[in-house]
């Protein structure tokens, strides 16, 4: 019975090389998630701005966001209007419209503007932490 030989190098050199890269991808993820959270805050506004003059003025000043995560390695953003503030609770009638009132997708619209750049940020991300040869 021969016994096998195994370089452990090229690992050893992949641990080094994630030990280094996972807390960064981790401060950029979240720096990203923020970003598109600011972006799809101001479009929202803007939208709301343009659709909602006559009955909700007062309605775009609603709109915000809050971060949250789950452990060290999923981040979320809550955008939208804050039922509190002033036309805050005017958002789902605004957004998604009722029977006598189209809907003004002003949230969905700035999320759509959004959606591309907010993907090409994470895979930036995951590509540079992929390059470790």
């Amino acid at each position: 019975m021969s016994s096998a030989r195994f370089d452990m190098s090229d690992v050893r050199r992949l641990e080094r090389h994630l030990a280094r890269v996972v807390p960064r991808a981790r401060r950029d993820t979240r720096a990203v998630v923020v970003r598109g959270a600011v972006n799809i805050k101001k479009d929202w506004k803007a939208n709301a701005r343009a659709t909602a003059r006559k009955h909700g003025r007062h309605y775009p000043r609603s709109v915000g966001y809050d971060m949250g995560s789950y452990g060290p390695d999923i981040f979320m953003a809550i955008i939208g209007p804050d039922k509190g503030a002033t036309q805050g609770a005017l958002g789902n009638l605004l957004e998604y419209g009722s029977v006598k009132n189209p809907p003004h997708n002003d949230g969905g619209r700035a999320l759509a503007t959004e959606l591309p750049r907010f993907e090409e940020q994470l895979a930036l991300i995951a590509e540079r932490g992929l390059a470790w040869w």
